[in-house]
């Protein structure tokens, strides 16, 4: 007498979708249950925004392209001046703009930052002019008696020229601080003063506003060395051209420009200089 046992119930252990064969390690695939095979698929890694990016110290953060900006006067992107540099006292005022001690943030070194109000430049040709300064002062930079050219800013209120920081202040204090000069000392002073000249000249610049104002001394040294400044009147000799044009300051505008004429040679016993009138020009 035997036992009947029914194949659909013989329970068959199995290892992971697989049914073992009359005890033996061979294992077979049961064709009733299909094994799906699955890949790997790769998982999509979270979109992080510029600002989130910027969290984290280790991600640099493109910085934003500068848009020029169509009533630009220098023709490049608005900058702000104080990236760089931190602006500190008023050092002078002029016609068009203000003159600020400044300090380069990354140097520390000490610099004079022109402000020219935009407000101010109501023509084309004030505008021009402010670019012509700029690029004359750029290509005239380096030499020994003219002042440093630094950088140039410009932003939606002013244009910002830095310069080379000048401690001795104006020719024009400077002479009246010492009252006169021996015959020695101002030829010193002209024999500078003709030297920017020409080497404006060399270079292809005419100056067109020669006046103490207009020159500085690099340091309050007695022997301080002499920069000519203020190229706003100055303008690029164009070859085959001829400038017939003569400019003046006109007296009202430099009450005192007699006095220092008359103090400089004073001591030589010259005849008192005269001049026309105090509305009057003068070269």
């Amino acid at each position: 007498m035997g036992t009947c046992l029914s194949k659909g119930k013989t329970s068959e252990p199995r290892y992971n979708g697989y049914t073992s064969i009359g005890g033996s390690d061979m294992y077979h695939q049961k064709t009733h249950e299909p094994v799906v095979h699955q890949s790997k698929i790769p998982t999509q890694q979270p979109y992080h925004l510029p600002a989130q990016q910027a969290l984290n110290p280790s991600v640099p953060v493109p910085s934003p392209k500068p848009v020029l900006r169509p009533d630009a006067i220098l023709d490049k992107a608005y900058e702000d001046v104080k990236q760089y540099y931190t602006i500190g006292k008023e050092l002078g005022r002029g016609q068009f703009g203000v003159t600020y001690l400044c300090t380069e943030n990354s140097t520390g070194r000490q610099y004079a930052c022109k402000s020219i109000s935009k407000r101010k430049l109501v023509s084309k040709n004030d505008k021009e002019d402010i670019k012509r300064e700029i690029q004359i002062m750029q290509h005239l930079s380096g030499q020994p008696n003219i002042v440093e050219f630094k950088g140039a800013y410009e932003d939606k209120q002013s244009v910002h020229v830095v310069m080379e920081l000048c401690a001795g202040g104006e020719l024009f204090d400077r002479i009246i601080a010492k009252g006169h000069y021996s015959e020695r000392a101002a030829a010193s002073i002209c024999r500078a003063i003709v030297n920017v000249v020409n080497i404006c000249h060399f270079m292809g610049v005419m100056h067109r506003d020669l006046k103490p104002e207009n020159f500085l001394l690099s340091s309050k040294d007695e022997n301080a060395l002499l920069k000519a400044t203020d190229f706003g009147l100055s303008v690029f000799i164009e070859e085959g051209t001829y400038k017939d044009n003569i400019f003046f300051v006109p007296v009202s505008k430099t009450p005192n420009l007699k006095v220092i004429i008359q103090r400089i040679f004073s001591h030589r016993g010259e005849q008192k200089l005269e001049f026309q009138s105090n509305e009057d020009a003068i070269i």
